[in-house]
């Protein structure tokens, strides 16, 4: 089995806010904003929250002076955010470089993907939501999807929620076959011989231990444990390794591990034991 990190939802350079971690613990992963976007962001709400929020309603709360329209809602993992069709799962798509890099590491199904995001702790005041002042800005992990079933060429259309399900992913401006893959997510949680009751993709409470960012250090600057000190990771090399700090790349959406038993007990540790 192969672990890959995958960053998504807002970045610097795209949205240009924190996610936020919910006074709850609830993590909420914004999509990027996209013009083509599938969903709106007021057609986006946290479900089972006490004080149930639209995602357009953080955002007012969050950044108030930027309107935000449709959004790109992927990887979509998270049951019961929006109205879906009978034969929703929860899937993930990928493109481009960031795609034959994927390939390139022959992900395959039983793979796990472990998406990460910037995430900062929020509060309620006043009855609206906001940051904590002197929150920490951090990387944290934030759900899973194990591979049950990958989709490629025309075959993505059975999927017709998804974004990557559209022709623009599908050819290029020649009218080319592109490499657009949605990787579909397992019926059921199965990890080193371990089968669990949870289901193959999901979100995650956060928790200390799903924080990859080092105590006092900017978002990029990762914990130093077995797994980033001892074994390969894709973009990375062991110029990565500091004194007290693991350099995570700056650019890049998906890194792979090398197959490994202590990558796999980590992985565990992260999404089942936290």
């Amino acid at each position: 089995m192969k672990i890959i990190l995958s960053r998504k939802g807002f970045d610097s350079g795209s949205g240009g806010r924190a996610s936020p971690i919910l006074p709850d613990g609830t993590m909420v992963s914004l999509p990027i904003p996209s013009d083509s976007g599938n969903y709106t962001y007021e057609e986006l709400s946290i479900p089972g929250n006490n004080n149930t929020l639209s995602y357009a309603e953080i955002l007012r709360c969050l950044n108030p002076k930027k309107a935000y329209n449709k959004c790109h809602l992927d990887p979509d993992i998270r049951s019961g955010l929006r109205k879906t069709s009978s034969d929703w799962a929860e899937a993930f798509g990928q493109i481009g470089a960031a795609q034959t890099h994927l390939d390139t590491h022959g992900i395959k199904e039983g793979d796990l993907f472990i998406f990460f995001g910037w995430f900062k702790k929020t509060e309620y005041h006043n009855g609206h939501l906001r940051y904590i002042r002197g929150a920490e800005n951090i990387h944290a992990i934030y759900g899973y999807l194990q591979v049950g079933k990958i989709l490629k060429n025309t075959n993505v259309k059975v999927l017709d929620w998804h974004p990557h399900s559209d022709d623009a992913h599908i050819y290029d401006k020649n009218g080319a076959i592109t490499n657009n893959t949605i990787y579909v997510a397992s019926k059921h949680l199965s990890v080193d011989g371990f089968s669990s009751k949870m289901p193959g993709a999901g979100t995650l409470m956060f928790s200390e231990n799903r924080v990859l960012t080092a105590e006092g250090k900017s978002r990029s600057r990762w914990k130093l444990n077995d797994v980033f000190t001892n074994v390969n990771l894709s973009h990375h090399n062991n110029n990565c390794i500091k004194n007290d700090y693991f350099q995570s790349r700056c650019r890049g959406q998906e890194f792979v591990f090398d197959e490994d038993p202590r990558v796999i007990e980590w992985a565990k540790s992260i999404i089942i034991d936290s």
